[in-house]
Protein backbone atom coordinates (compact mmCIF):
# COMPACT_ATOMS: atom_id res chain seq x y z
CA UNK A 1 0.00 0.00 0.00
CA UNK A 2 1.55 3.81 -1.15
CA UNK A 3 1.32 6.14 1.38
CA UNK A 4 1.48 9.78 0.72
CA UNK A 5 4.26 11.98 3.45
CA UNK A 6 2.52 13.72 6.24
CA UNK A 7 3.69 17.40 6.09
CA UNK A 8 1.76 19.92 8.46
CA UNK A 9 3.72 23.06 9.66
CA UNK A 10 0.63 26.03 9.42
CA UNK A 11 1.75 29.61 10.38
CA UNK A 12 0.86 29.83 13.60
CA UNK A 13 3.43 27.12 14.69
CA UNK A 14 6.24 28.93 13.16
CA UNK A 15 5.08 32.10 15.57
CA UNK A 16 4.63 29.40 18.52
CA UNK A 17 8.59 28.31 17.75
CA UNK A 18 9.62 32.07 17.62
CA UNK A 19 7.33 32.58 21.16
CA UNK A 20 9.27 29.61 22.64
CA UNK A 21 12.29 30.88 21.94
CA UNK A 22 11.95 34.24 23.18
CA UNK A 23 10.45 33.05 26.68
CA UNK A 24 13.14 30.58 27.23
CA UNK A 25 15.30 32.87 29.20
CA UNK A 26 12.03 33.67 31.55
CA UNK A 27 11.66 30.25 33.10
CA UNK A 28 14.09 28.05 35.18
CA UNK A 29 12.59 24.81 33.94
CA UNK A 30 11.07 23.51 30.66
CA UNK A 31 8.51 20.41 30.73
CA UNK A 32 8.59 18.65 27.72
CA UNK A 33 5.24 16.24 27.44
CA UNK A 34 5.38 13.50 25.19
CA UNK A 35 2.94 11.16 24.35
CA UNK A 36 3.39 7.57 26.29
CA UNK A 37 1.94 5.56 23.03
CA UNK A 38 4.48 7.26 21.01
CA UNK A 39 7.13 8.81 22.72
CA UNK A 40 10.06 9.05 19.92
CA UNK A 41 7.37 10.22 17.18
CA UNK A 42 6.03 12.82 20.17
CA UNK A 43 9.20 14.18 20.70
CA UNK A 44 9.66 17.59 18.71
CA UNK A 45 13.54 17.59 17.77
CA UNK A 46 13.34 21.49 17.33
CA UNK A 47 12.79 21.72 20.94
CA UNK A 48 15.66 19.83 22.22
CA UNK A 49 17.97 21.85 20.21
CA UNK A 50 15.94 24.92 21.29
CA UNK A 51 16.54 24.13 24.93
CA UNK A 52 20.62 23.96 25.33
CA UNK A 53 21.65 23.75 28.38
CA UNK A 54 18.07 24.77 29.87
CA UNK A 55 17.29 22.17 32.58
CA UNK A 56 13.89 20.01 31.61
CA UNK A 57 12.15 17.02 32.77
CA UNK A 58 10.67 14.72 29.74
CA UNK A 59 6.82 13.78 30.76
CA UNK A 60 5.20 10.97 30.01
CA UNK A 61 1.55 11.99 29.36
CA UNK A 62 -1.69 9.89 28.36
CA UNK A 63 -0.14 6.98 30.30
CA UNK A 64 -3.74 5.43 30.91
CA UNK A 65 -4.01 4.35 27.21
CA UNK A 66 -0.28 2.96 26.66
CA UNK A 67 1.13 -0.10 27.73
CA UNK A 68 2.78 0.31 31.43
CA UNK A 69 5.41 -2.34 31.23
CA UNK A 70 6.62 -0.15 27.77
CA UNK A 71 6.33 3.67 29.68
CA UNK A 72 8.30 1.95 32.82
CA UNK A 73 10.96 1.38 29.62
CA UNK A 74 10.96 4.72 28.11
CA UNK A 75 11.56 5.98 31.51
CA UNK A 76 14.57 4.02 32.05
CA UNK A 77 15.82 4.83 28.55
CA UNK A 78 15.23 8.33 29.30
CA UNK A 79 17.35 8.39 32.73
CA UNK A 80 20.28 5.94 30.69
CA UNK A 81 20.48 8.76 28.49
CA UNK A 82 21.03 11.21 31.31
CA UNK A 83 17.31 12.80 30.86
CA UNK A 84 14.90 13.36 34.01
CA UNK A 85 11.71 11.85 33.55
CA UNK A 86 8.12 11.44 34.82
CA UNK A 87 4.95 9.79 34.12
CA UNK A 88 1.84 11.62 34.48
CA UNK A 89 -2.02 10.49 34.51
CA UNK A 90 -3.55 13.85 34.73
CA UNK A 91 -6.91 12.45 34.67
CA UNK A 92 -6.49 10.66 37.93
CA UNK A 93 -3.46 12.96 39.37
CA UNK A 94 -1.51 9.36 39.77
CA UNK A 95 2.23 10.57 39.50
CA UNK A 96 1.91 14.43 40.13
CA UNK A 97 3.37 13.37 43.52
CA UNK A 98 6.31 11.92 41.85
CA UNK A 99 6.93 14.91 39.57
CA UNK A 100 7.11 17.29 42.05
CA UNK A 101 10.10 15.35 43.63
CA UNK A 102 11.71 15.09 40.40
CA UNK A 103 11.62 18.64 39.99
CA UNK A 104 12.81 19.58 43.01
CA UNK A 105 15.81 16.97 42.07
CA UNK A 106 16.28 18.91 39.07
CA UNK A 107 16.49 22.48 40.46
CA UNK A 108 17.73 21.65 43.95
CA UNK A 109 20.79 24.03 43.35
CA UNK A 110 18.53 26.91 42.71
CA UNK A 111 16.14 26.10 45.41
CA UNK A 112 19.18 25.61 48.04
CA UNK A 113 20.27 29.11 46.81
CA UNK A 114 17.10 30.73 46.99
CA UNK A 115 16.62 28.83 50.69
CA UNK A 116 20.11 30.60 51.77
CA UNK A 117 19.03 34.42 50.60
CA UNK A 118 15.87 33.66 52.75
CA UNK A 119 13.61 33.09 49.98
CA UNK A 120 12.03 29.83 50.74
CA UNK A 121 8.82 29.83 49.04
CA UNK A 122 9.60 30.99 46.41
CA UNK A 123 8.16 29.60 43.09
CA UNK A 124 9.87 28.83 39.94
CA UNK A 125 9.13 29.71 36.43
CA UNK A 126 8.68 26.75 34.01
CA UNK A 127 7.72 26.39 30.61
CA UNK A 128 5.54 23.74 29.37
CA UNK A 129 5.56 22.43 26.00
CA UNK A 130 5.05 19.29 23.57
CA UNK A 131 2.91 18.62 20.28
CA UNK A 132 -0.58 19.78 19.62
CA UNK A 133 -3.03 17.14 21.72
CA UNK A 134 -0.42 15.38 23.88
CA UNK A 135 -2.14 16.85 27.17
CA UNK A 136 -0.83 20.19 28.24
CA UNK A 137 -3.91 21.86 29.23
CA UNK A 138 -5.17 18.84 31.16
CA UNK A 139 -1.74 18.67 32.85
CA UNK A 140 -2.09 22.18 33.58
CA UNK A 141 -5.23 21.85 35.32
CA UNK A 142 -4.55 18.83 37.49
CA UNK A 143 -1.43 21.38 38.64
CA UNK A 144 -3.61 23.81 39.12
CA UNK A 145 -6.12 22.38 40.43
CA UNK A 146 -8.65 23.98 38.29
CA UNK A 147 -9.88 24.65 34.71
CA UNK A 148 -7.04 27.00 34.10
CA UNK A 149 -6.50 25.78 31.14
CA UNK A 150 -9.17 25.04 27.91
CA UNK A 151 -9.44 21.17 27.09
CA UNK A 152 -10.24 19.12 23.93
CA UNK A 153 -9.18 16.13 22.78
CA UNK A 154 -8.00 17.74 19.39
CA UNK A 155 -5.31 19.68 18.45
CA UNK A 156 -4.64 23.34 17.90
CA UNK A 157 -6.71 24.39 21.22
CA UNK A 158 -4.16 26.49 23.06
CA UNK A 159 -3.02 29.29 20.63
CA UNK A 160 -1.86 31.40 23.56
CA UNK A 161 0.54 31.86 25.73
CA UNK A 162 -0.49 32.21 29.59
CA UNK A 163 1.23 31.67 33.29
CA UNK A 164 -0.46 29.70 35.49
CA UNK A 165 0.29 29.04 39.73
CA UNK A 166 0.28 25.42 40.61
CA UNK A 167 0.45 23.85 43.88
CA UNK A 168 3.91 22.07 43.14
CA UNK A 169 6.03 25.18 43.38
CA UNK A 170 6.03 26.17 39.77
CA UNK A 171 4.18 29.05 37.91
CA UNK A 172 3.62 27.48 34.75
CA UNK A 173 3.76 29.12 31.28
CA UNK A 174 1.43 27.04 28.42
CA UNK A 175 2.38 27.04 25.01
CA UNK A 176 0.70 26.15 22.13
CA UNK A 177 1.55 22.51 20.56
CA UNK A 178 3.90 22.88 17.92
CA UNK A 179 5.26 20.36 15.23
CA UNK A 180 7.81 20.73 13.26
CA UNK A 181 8.37 21.70 9.30
CA UNK A 182 8.96 17.71 8.07
CA UNK A 183 8.99 14.53 9.28
CA UNK A 184 11.95 13.14 8.26
CA UNK A 185 10.77 9.84 9.05
CA UNK A 186 7.40 8.93 7.25
CA UNK A 187 6.31 6.43 10.34
CA UNK A 188 6.86 9.17 12.67
CA UNK A 189 3.82 11.52 10.48
CA UNK A 190 1.65 8.55 10.45
CA UNK A 191 1.97 8.04 14.54
CA UNK A 192 1.48 11.36 14.83
CA UNK A 193 -1.85 11.20 12.37
CA UNK A 194 -2.76 7.82 14.84
CA UNK A 195 -2.84 8.90 17.60
CA UNK A 196 -4.52 12.23 16.75
CA UNK A 197 -1.93 15.28 16.87
CA UNK A 198 -2.58 16.36 12.99
CA UNK A 199 -6.09 17.28 12.76
CA UNK A 200 -8.20 14.11 11.43
CA UNK A 201 -9.49 16.80 8.31
CA UNK A 202 -6.29 17.61 6.60
CA UNK A 203 -5.23 13.74 6.62
CA UNK A 204 -6.63 10.83 4.36
CA UNK A 205 -8.22 9.21 7.64
CA UNK A 206 -8.75 5.82 5.50
CA UNK A 207 -4.99 5.07 4.85
CA UNK A 208 -4.13 6.47 8.43
CA UNK A 209 -6.57 3.67 9.73
CA UNK A 210 -4.97 1.06 6.90
CA UNK A 211 -1.79 1.81 8.48
CA UNK A 212 -3.09 1.53 12.24
CA UNK A 213 -3.85 -1.86 11.13
CA UNK A 214 -0.92 -3.26 10.42
CA UNK A 215 0.86 -1.48 13.88
CA UNK A 216 -1.63 -2.93 15.80
CA UNK A 217 -0.86 -6.38 14.05
CA UNK A 218 2.87 -5.92 14.78
CA UNK A 219 2.54 -4.21 18.77
CA UNK A 220 -0.44 -5.47 19.92
CA UNK A 221 -2.19 -8.16 18.01
CA UNK A 222 -3.77 -10.20 20.14
CA UNK A 223 -5.74 -6.85 21.63
CA UNK A 224 -6.76 -6.36 18.45
CA UNK A 225 -7.74 -9.64 17.56
CA UNK A 226 -9.56 -9.99 20.58
CA UNK A 227 -11.30 -6.56 19.87
CA UNK A 228 -12.21 -7.58 16.21
CA UNK A 229 -12.99 -10.90 16.32
CA UNK A 230 -10.75 -12.15 13.93
CA UNK A 231 -9.01 -15.30 14.23
CA UNK A 232 -5.18 -16.33 13.06
CA UNK A 233 -6.47 -18.36 9.78
CA UNK A 234 -8.39 -14.40 8.66
CA UNK A 235 -5.55 -12.45 9.11
CA UNK A 236 -2.98 -14.73 8.20
CA UNK A 237 -0.97 -13.08 5.30
CA UNK A 238 -2.77 -9.45 5.11
CA UNK A 239 -1.79 -6.56 4.59
CA UNK A 240 -3.47 -2.77 5.99
CA UNK A 241 -6.21 -2.60 3.29
CA UNK A 242 -7.51 -6.19 3.78
CA UNK A 243 -7.31 -6.26 7.73
CA UNK A 244 -8.84 -2.97 7.23
CA UNK A 245 -12.00 -4.16 5.10
CA UNK A 246 -11.89 -7.39 7.27
CA UNK A 247 -12.44 -5.50 10.25
CA UNK A 248 -15.39 -3.42 8.44
CA UNK A 249 -16.91 -6.30 7.45
CA UNK A 250 -16.86 -7.81 11.11
CA UNK A 251 -18.31 -5.48 12.26
CA UNK A 252 -21.25 -4.92 9.66
CA UNK A 253 -19.98 -1.16 8.52
CA UNK A 254 -21.56 -2.13 4.87
CA UNK A 255 -22.93 0.45 2.61
CA UNK A 256 -25.72 -0.88 -0.16
CA UNK A 257 -24.33 -3.64 -2.34
CA UNK A 258 -22.06 -5.25 0.65
CA UNK A 259 -19.36 -2.85 0.05
CA UNK A 260 -17.39 -1.35 3.48
CA UNK A 261 -17.94 2.18 4.20
CA UNK A 262 -14.37 2.90 3.93
CA UNK A 263 -15.24 6.44 5.79
CA UNK A 264 -17.29 4.51 8.79
CA UNK A 265 -14.47 2.34 9.05
CA UNK A 266 -11.53 4.56 9.43
CA UNK A 267 -13.00 6.93 11.89
CA UNK A 268 -14.25 3.88 14.18
CA UNK A 269 -11.12 2.32 14.39
CA UNK A 270 -9.26 5.70 15.35
CA UNK A 271 -11.76 6.68 18.06
CA UNK A 272 -11.50 3.37 19.41
CA UNK A 273 -7.20 2.91 19.11
CA UNK A 274 -7.35 6.69 20.72
CA UNK A 275 -9.46 5.59 23.31
CA UNK A 276 -7.80 2.48 24.46
CA UNK A 277 -11.19 0.37 23.76
CA UNK A 278 -8.84 -2.13 21.90
CA UNK A 279 -6.30 -2.02 24.56
CA UNK A 280 -3.36 0.48 26.61
CA UNK A 281 -1.08 -0.20 23.01
CA UNK A 282 2.26 1.64 22.83
CA UNK A 283 3.10 1.87 19.05
CA UNK A 284 6.77 2.44 20.14
CA UNK A 285 9.74 0.51 22.08
CA UNK A 286 12.86 2.40 23.41
CA UNK A 287 16.18 1.48 22.03
CA UNK A 288 15.35 2.42 18.28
Amino acid sequence: MATNPIQWFPGHMAKTRRMMQECLPQVDLVLELVDARIPYSSRNPEIEKMLGEKPSIVVLTKSSLANPALTERWVKYYRECGRSAAVVNSTTGEGIDALAETVRCVMHEKLERYASKGMTGRKLKSMIVGIPNVGKSSLINRLAGANKAKVENRPGVTMNKQWVPTSIGLDLLDMPGVLWSKFEDERVGENLAITGAIRDHIIDTEEIAMILCTRLMECAPRDFMSRYKLTEDEVDGLDGYDLFRLVGKKRGLLMSGGEINHERCAAMLLEEFRSAKIGRITLEEPNM
